[in-house]
This record gives C-alpha cells, structure tokens and sequence, in this order.
C-alpha cells in the first residue's frame, strides 16, 4: 500500500486492521479460558488429605486381599506363643503385632476384621445413600403432600436413637451380617431424606429448572439430568462422615454381644474380647481400637477435604498455601 507521498505501508505498523494491538486482541480472544483444576491434583497438594486417602486404600486393599492370604492364620492357634507382646519376630513376622490367649496372630486377626467391619459398613452407607437420595430428590421436588409424609416418617424414624433401634431389632432377629446391614441402613435413612430434600427444594425453583419444564421435559428427567448432579457433591460429602458412624455403630453392637458374632470377625468383636485381657495382653484390646480411630478419623479427613473440593465457592482454599489461605481468609472476614 502507497500513501500520497509514495511510502510504502504493508498494514503492519499499527494500522487499524492488522496491527500489534490487534494481533493480541486476537490471540487473547482465541487463548483457551483456565479450566479449574482436577480432583486427583487437589488431593495431591493437601498432604493430610492425601494421607488419608492413602490410609482408607491401604484398609480397603488390606480387606479385599488379606483374609484370603491370611484366612488360616487368623484361626489358627499356637499354644507355644500364647499373649506374645507387640513386635516379636521370633517365631516369624506374622506375630509382630503379638498374639492373643489362644497364640492366635492379631496382625491377621486385624486384617480379616477389617473386611467384616467394611461389609457391613459399605453396603450400609450405599443402600442409605441411594434409597435417601432417591427419596429426598423426590419429595423436595414435588413438594406438597409427598414432602409432608416424607418429612413425617423421616421425624418417626429420628425419634429413635439409631442404635437404641438397632439393638432392639438385632435382639429379636439374629445378629447376622445381613440384619445389621439392613437395620443400620434404616436407621440412617432420614439424614440423606432430610438433607436431599433441602437441596432439591431449593433447586426447583431455579431458573434452569423452570426453563427445563418449560421445554416440556419430565419430572423424572428433570431430577436425573439437573438436580442429582447439583445435590451429589454434598451427598458424598455426607456419606462419608456417615461411613464413620456406621463403623462406630458396628463396633460398639459388636462390643455389647449383638453385633458380629463369633467365628465371624471384626474391629469391635475384637475389643470386646481383648477387654478381658487388658492387664495381660492390652495389645489385643488396643490395636483393633486403633484400627477404628485411624479409620474414622481418615474418613472424616478425607471428608472435609471432599466438602471443599465439590464446592467452587470454597475451592480456592485447596490451590493456594496455608499461609496466604488464613491471610486471604482473614480479609474476607473484615467488613467493609
């Protein structure tokens, strides 16, 4: 391009439709916009959170693989090495964490409850959570009378302390892995009815949800494809704290007699009978005791970490340090 003087001018230097500050404009409104990160890359920057998570993987291996290596020697007696004190290797590694009265290995015995206590509490906090879920989502949507009979029995069933019911059903049913499954499952029932329909009730009234029946969609497609997704995050959340009441609940029905019973295994039949020997061999009591602690505190652990990581509004306090987390905290609390 020639100007009237006879220069000439290729469009590069600044002009209006191919100049530097076009260029950037350009480049900046094609640059991909910042994608939150990942999941596994939170749980990675939080030590105690990734603590925790490792401790629940090595439990729930140690359960699905261990009785099946360590099935005979959980049973197995050896009188010749009765109440063997924490960390003797002379008869072999399987002692290291002592023997009981009956020289039976408490490292194996650990490891074979651990799948007993797991199959109950699993299945027990899933079978709670769908049916909950399911329920609350249903009633908070519909609102109503279905919310009023919802919210009625879930308040029958609260009026029960959990396990005040459950050891009045497992005294009249035997305490087998089934009946306790199915009674701790109804007994924690109402906390994901209640905390369900919350969430639902509030969501219905959404714009989106308003546009997605005004496109004539469903109830049910509604609930499955705009309210489960929004209402699971905190659902999770709950049930993971939840996994830790449930195996507080197993352990201490266990303890009382009406739980697990033997040749079955698990943490709280384990202190249970460890109780007896505690002036003798208190490490029959105290490692299964251990057990319990270090599970539920991981899972309540793991569970904060979750409340944070599913929560946009709070996710910023997993990607940034500590110390500019209290500070950035600090001067959102001070009002303006």
């Amino acid at each position: 391009m020639t100007n009237g003087n006879g220069d000439h001018r290729d469009g590069t230097d600044g002009g209006v439709d191919g100049g530097p500050g076009f260029a950037s404009a350009a480049s900046a409104a094609e640059a991909p916009a910042p994608q939150p990160p990942r999941l596994f890359a939170l749980l990675l920057k939080d030590r105690f959170a990734c603590l925790a998570a490792l401790v629940l993987v090595i439990i729930g291996a140690a359960a699905a693989i261990g009785p099946f290596l360590l099935g005979e020697l959980a049973t197995e007696q050896n009188l010749r090495s009765t109440s063997l004190p924490p960390f003797t290797l002379e008869n072999g590694w399987s002692f290291v964490l002592g023997s009981d009265s009956l020289g039976r290995s408490v490292a194996a015995r650990l490891v074979v409850a651990a799948r007993t206590t797991l199959l109950v509490a699993v299945p027990a906090v899933v079978l709670s959570l769908t049916l909950g879920s399911v329920w609350g989502m249903w009633a908070g949507y519909h609102r109503g009378w279905r919310e009023s009979v919802s919210m009625r029995i879930a308040d029958v069933i609260l009026s029960f302390p959990s396990l005040l019911l459950a050891v009045v059903v497992l005294y009249v049913f035997s305490p087998s892995v089934a009946n306790l499954v199915l009674v701790i499952a109804i007994a924690r029932l109402p906390v994901y009815v209640r905390t369900a329909r919350a969430e639902s009730a509030e969501l219905q009234s959404r714009l989106f949800v308003d546009a997605a029946r005004t496109f004539g969609a469903r109830s049910g497609d509604i609930i499955r494809r705009h309210v489960a997704p929004t209402v699971l995050p905190t659902l999770l959340t709950v049930a993971t704290l939840d996994f830790c009441f449930v195996i507080l609940t197993e352990s201490s029905l266990s303890f009382l007699g009406i739980g697990i019973q033997p040749p079955d295994l698990s943490w709280g039949l384990m202190v249970a009978q460890g109780r007896e020997e505690l002036q003798t061999a208190w490490w029959t009591a105290v490692f299964p005791g251990l057990a319990i602690v270090i599970t539920t505190i991981s899972a309540t652990t793991l569970a904060s970490w979750a409340r944070l990581a599913t929560d946009p509004a709070q996710r910023w306090r997993l990607t940034v340090p500590r110390r500019r987390r209290r500070a950035k905290a600090s001067t959102e609390e001070v009002p303006a």
